[in-house]
């Protein structure tokens, strides 16, 4: 009986926290917290010098959707001014824009970019925004500083 009531906790503990790293039925983001991509278009152009902050969302959000954007603005604006941009993209409404091909944008996404370096930031995003906001600024902020 204790077995299976440790079994039980355990996949309970382990199915609370993906839900809460998910957020309103997004498709499933990289597993991996930092993802180097390389486009055609970079290869093509000079080297980007520039830290850019992208958050692709849906039209209907959640109260974790919209702490991950307000968040994430308050942050890059108390850090870095205007040095860093942050741009939102609906991603519903803007289907055809063709980063969400390049980065394989599928659900609520956090990207941080310089270059061809991406950093995916969503699940630190999703799990922090809300509950504990300075650990996810930390965390945006050592990111950004290790790409400037």
């Amino acid at each position: 009986m204790k077995k299976i009531f440790s079994t039980l906790t355990y996949v309970l503990v382990i199915g609370l926290i993906a839900v809460s790293a998910q957020c309103c039925n997004s498709a499933k983001t990289k597993t991996d917290s930092e993802t180097t991509v390389a486009s055609n278009q970079t290869k093509q152009t000079k080297q980007v010098t520039d830290v850019k902050a992208y958050y692709f969302h849906a039209s209907h959000r959640c109260a974790t959707c919209q702490a991950v954007e307000s968040v994430t603005e308050e942050a890059l604006k108390e850090y870095y001014g205007t040095k860093v941009s942050f741009q939102l993209i609906n991603r519903e409404e803007d289907k055809e824009n063709p980063m969400l091909a390049q980065y394989k944008v599928s659900g609520q996404t956090l990207l941080i970019i310089k270059g061809d370096k991406v950093v995916n930031l969503t699940n630190d995003a999703f799990m922090n925004a809300r509950t504990n906001p300075d650990k996810f600024k930390a965390k945006l902020k050592s990111t950004v500083d290790s790409m400037m």
